[in-house]
């Protein structure tokens, strides 16, 4: 056991610096240990992990959906149809107005 009591501030910060190292080289070595694991288990099956990695498309990250209504008073307020209805929309349909009169149209 290290008595921190007894370190001056030099001795402290370089002790600071050391756990520091430590513990990232540990996480380096877990980290390296999953990927050799993931590896073995992909080879299992006859693929590589890069394989199995880059072909998945869960999480696929998509582009920004196609806005399909406009606020007729300010046509630069889009909205998809996804998500939560911005204040506009919900206001226009409450004062009897339809998704279609908001809709764009399309050429």
């Amino acid at each position: 056991m290290i008595d921190l009591d007894t370190l001056d501030l030099p001795q402290l910060k370089a002790l600071k610096r050391d756990i520091e190292k430590r513990i990232s080289d540990y996480s380096e070595r877990k980290r390296r240990a999953a990927y050799e694991a993931a590896n073995a288990a992909a080879r299992e099956y006859g693929f590589s992990l890069s394989e199995l990695v880059t072909t998945s498309k869960a999480g696929k990250v998509t582009g920004p959906a196609t806005p399909k209504y406009a606020n007729p008073e300010n046509p630069s307020q889009t909205w998809a149809g996804r998500g939560r209805q911005p204040r506009w929309f919900s206001e226009a349909i409450a004062s009897g107005r339809t998704a279609e009169d908001l809709a764009i149209s399309k050429p």
